[in-house]
């Protein structure tokens, strides 16, 4: 935690005796996390700003999901789209979230490490949406690479305004989800706009960051011919830096968190793609020159 920021009320023992933070599991939870517990709403909102504390719903170890390799994947909580399909609505808000010390996060990291090295692995921030908090992300990402060790941003580009172009210098890799192609469906696929997207691309490309776009296929609502005409015109866009398009097929594994939340579920009733629906939409993007797992 960095000297300049003071918090009052937290104190070593309080990790020992809080039985909410013994109880967490090692995968999925927070456990091995330092987190502030007891700080007031001032200290939390500094430190926020700063980058010494990140709000964190979970993390995991993984392979071949999230990125290269062996990953540690961190979900930070909060997110400005409400996307039809998401599967982690429990993110959407910050204050959901644990918040989790700078220190403590870099640690974790550096407990893997030689993992991560061996298997060209690394670390992924996902959401939520993580570049809602780009001093934690991007602090964490400098150590990261000071480590030698790989890093990836999972992110719609919706903030990517957020982020100065020497915090995209520490970005090996992002995942970019181009949600939708024009802006029509785009509003009503996530409540947000497309623009923002595109220009985070293009800022990624223009700093050699690499990018695996992600694009989820949604019968009767990002299906249409036009719609991934103009998503693959968009991918092209943003040239070498593509390399390749994963084309994720809707599920409905989602469903139970948004139930569960009490929140009306928009796809209740909605189905993943035939072979043959996906088989015209990977041609499309190959159309245009694009690799697509």
């Amino acid at each position: 935690m960095s000297e300049s920021i003071q918090f009052k009320t937290t104190q070593p023992h309080m990790l020992k005796s809080n039985k909410e933070y013994a109880s967490q599991t090692l995968m999925g939870g927070l456990s091995g996390f330092e987190s502030p517990i007891g700080l007031d709403r001032r200290d939390r909102i500094r430190a926020l700003r700063s980058g010494d504390i990140g709000f964190v719903h979970s993390w995991d170890i993984n392979t071949s999901v999230d990125g290269p390799g062996t990953r540690m994947t961190v979900f930070m909580s909060g997110c400005p789209l409400r996307c039809q399909y998401c599967q982690n609505p429990d993110t959407w808000k910050m204050r959901d979230g644990k918040p989790v010390y700078f220190d403590a996060m870099v640690k974790k990291i550096e407990r893997y490490k030689e993992l991560f090295k061996a298997t060209g692995g690394g670390i992924t921030f996902s959401g939520g949406e993580s570049m809602m908090q780009p001093a934690f992300v991007s602090r964490v990402f400098r150590a990261t690479k000071e480590m030698g060790v790989h890093t990836c941003l999972d992110t719609s580009g919706f903030l990517g305004a957020n982020y100065t172009d020497e915090q995209l210098d520490d970005i090996d890799l992002c995942l970019l989800d181009v949600k939708s192609g024009d802006e029509a469906t785009y509003k009503k696929v996530t409540g947000g706009i497309l623009q923002p997207t595109i220009d985070f691309g293009h800022r990624l490309a223009e700093h050699n960051v690499k990018i695996w776009v992600r694009f989820v296929l949604v019968p009767g609502l990002t299906d249409s011919e036009e719609n991934v005409e103009n998503v693959a015109k968009i991918c092209a866009s943003f040239g070498d830096a593509v390399e390749h398009v994963d084309v994720l097929g809707f599920h409905q594994l989602g469903r139970p968190k948004w139930h569960e939340m009490r929140i009306p579920y928009p796809l209740e009733d909605a189905k993943g793609p035939s072979a043959k629906l996906r088989q015209r939409v990977v041609r499309q993007f190959e159309d245009h020159g694009l690799t697509v797992y």
